[in-house]
């Protein structure tokens, strides 16, 4: 994640709750992220580097009417600065550090086989005793995994996968042989 991504981020994040509105700006922004996703017009006005800026404000503060004072003001700045085409990443720093204040853990299981719910209930329970906190789990089924599972947590990943492990043991043999 880039640094004026984490930044524009923290400041959101921070006005919001310093304002006691962290819920409601975290649905606005969500909302506003998810109609640029769907309104390809909308997304290709915020991306188009030809724009103006403040041509692209002015559009935004259209479309964001009746939106959160800081939601709405946050999104023109950002406009404004010229980092519109960044706002999906800043909204998801911004979710972030809104799961982060919450307890919550934002956790990706990747297994190579499809998961009962169980099994998957399982797993992110057992995730959730070891860090304490609230997990809100997403998985994927990924057949070249071979067996095993992968845990993606923030920017930490937990390979105990087939695959992860002859990767791990074909580097450690190129190593050994390299070293003779």
């Amino acid at each position: 994640m880039a640094v004026a991504h984490r930044t524009y981020a923290r400041a959101l994040f921070e006005a919001a709750q310093e304002e006691g509105r962290l819920e409601p700006v975290q649905e606005q922004l969500a909302d506003f992220v998810a109609m640029v996703d769907q309104v390809e017009e909308l997304r290709a006005v915020l991306e188009s580097p030809e724009l103006d800026s403040r041509a692209k404000a002015g559009l935004l503060d259209e479309v964001l009417g009746d939106a959160d004072e800081l939601v709405r003001n946050f999104v023109r700045l950002v406009a404004e600065k010229g980092r519109a085409g960044e706002l999906h990443e800043i909204a998801r720093e911004f979710e972030a550090l809104v799961a982060q204040e919450q307890g919550i853990l934002d956790v990706e299981l990747t297994t190579a086989v499809e998961l009962s719910q169980q099994e998957f209930d399982d797993l992110v329970s057992r995730v959730g005793q070891a860090s304490g906190r609230t997990v809100r789990a997403s998985r994927a089924v990924d057949p070249s995994l071979v067996g095993g599972l992968v845990l993606q947590i923030g920017s930490r990943r937990l390979d105990a996968s087939i695959r992860g492990r002859l990767d791990r043991l074909r580097q450690e043999l190129t190593t050994r042989r390299s070293a003779l």
